[in-house]
């Protein structure tokens, strides 16, 4: 297995796998929780009288303020915060939901109170996601970085197949449960990190003379500055939307052939399965071709998937070749990340996190926008046309040399020791 590159860890820091595996049930209950009670939140709004725009609304405005508000709260993370401001955020998600789950428990709540409930939810939740950027190469030693990294991204494809359907059986038994569960998620996600050894306080001094703006654009500098990150920002933004607006294609094909919601449930449950097995085999399939050969590889194997599935008609196909795409996406992602760990410094994580974060997010975000349009004015097929073409002006871009070189071991380090 090729060796990588060094994190730049401070040298007081001494890493220890308890660490980790609290690291890890923090993110693998938030992430069951979050999909738990996300599920059934449109259902919940729907009920109490919303029209669909209205639920559509909320999300998407829940999704922006969280993209706004996590590089602002990046900057206090790096700086040495972070353990504070995810303990703090965790805890005041649980409370949140627990509101939730005590009103409907109640009787008929009232919207106000529940929107409320559930932007604060939100908003906390995107702080606790920015200050954990960068908590793992705090925990797990270099070597293991890529192994941690996979672990963490198993996770939470195992939320994405575990917390749909416990939401769906806990809201059937009553509409407060999922919330409930939800609020003892966060809270043992607040305990966890609570209980964390490790010294998060991985941060720089504070640079005399810098302002708050300067320092809290220090993260995008970096992304400007340093190949591999740009190559992070690129394949994460451009892979993330066309999944999702793959995803979406396959909706509005199925639902126009007269599929039952049932098919749709299958085919996401198939892909969230996929991406758990890509996870768990991505540090193997790495170490064995090494990341110059995966990236660029796993690219171009999806150009055909993807216009394959602008051609087939069948459910089953549907299935299979979108589970392809998500199996074969983590084996790069996975790479990229570990990658992003090691050449940045602990004392930028959270803000070269961020920067990273948001436009991968804001891509998907935009994805499904993009395919109804493409959908409604072309084809039900055109979504998936549009995103082979995407691939494959991404493959030939990661394939060519200069970009492979960043992906070397040696050129990782390099990156590591300009940045810390």
């Amino acid at each position: 297995m090729e060796r990588p590159a060094s994190t730049a860890r401070p040298s007081h820091q001494r890493a220890e796998p308890r660490d980790f595996r609290l690291l890890w049930w923090a993110n693998a209950a938030d992430g069951v929780g979050s999909q738990a009670s996300g599920t059934v939140l449109p259902l919940l709004l729907l009920g109490l009288g919303n029209s669909p725009q209205t639920v559509g609304l909320i999300a998407g405005a829940s999704t922006a303020l969280g993209l706004l508000l996590g590089p602002l709260v990046a900057l206090p993370a790096d700086r040495g915060a972070r353990k504070r401001v995810m303990t703090g955020s965790a805890a005041v998600s649980a409370l949140a939901m627990g509101c939730v789950a005590l009103a409907l428990a109640a009787g008929h709540p009232p919207l106000g109170l529940i929107l409320t409930a559930v932007l604060v939810e939100r908003l906390a939740t995107a702080c606790f996601e920015a200050a954990a950027r960068g908590t793992v190469a705090l925990v797990s030693p270099g070597p293991e970085q890529p192994r941690a990294i996979a672990r963490l991204a198993a996770a939470d494809q195992g939320a994405l197949i575990t917390g749909p359907a416990l939401g769906g059986l806990l809201y059937q038994a009553a509409r407060a449960l999922p919330f409930l569960a939800d609020a003892l998620s966060y809270l043992v996600s607040a305990l966890c990190v609570a209980a964390m050894r490790a010294d998060l306080r991985a941060a720089s001094p504070r640079q005399r003379g810098a302002g708050l703006l300067r320092e809290g654009a220090a993260g995008l500098r970096l992304v400007r500055s340093a190949p591999l990150l740009r190559l992070v920002l690129v394949w994460g933004a451009t892979v993330n939307a066309v999944v999702v607006a793959l995803y979406y294609g396959a909706v509005f094909t199925l639902r126009r052939d007269g599929h039952a919601g049932a098919v749709l449930g299958a085919v996401l449950a198939l892909s969230g399965a996929a991406g758990l097995v890509g996870a768990l085999a991505a540090p193997r399939v790495a170490g064995r071709f090494g990341a110059p050969r995966v990236v660029p590889g796993v690219t171009w194997l999806l150009v055909p998937l993807a216009a394959a599935l602008a051609v087939v008609t069948s459910a089953w196909a549907y299935g299979l070749l979108f589970g392809l795409v998500c199996l074969l996406m983590p084996l790069a992602s996975v790479v990229l990340q570990a990658r992003a760990v090691q050449v940045t410094a602990p004392a930028l994580q959270a803000r070269t996190g961020a920067v990273l974060a948001t436009a991968t997010t804001g891509a998907a975000a935009l994805a499904p926008v993009l395919a109804g349009g493409l959908a409604d004015r072309v084809s039900a097929a055109a979504p998936a046309a549009v995103c082979g073409v995407l691939l494959a002006l991404l493959a030939a871009h990661s394939s060519r040399r200069p970009v492979r070189g960043v992906l070397a071991p040696e050129a990782a380090g390099r990156a590591a020791e300009v940045t810390g």
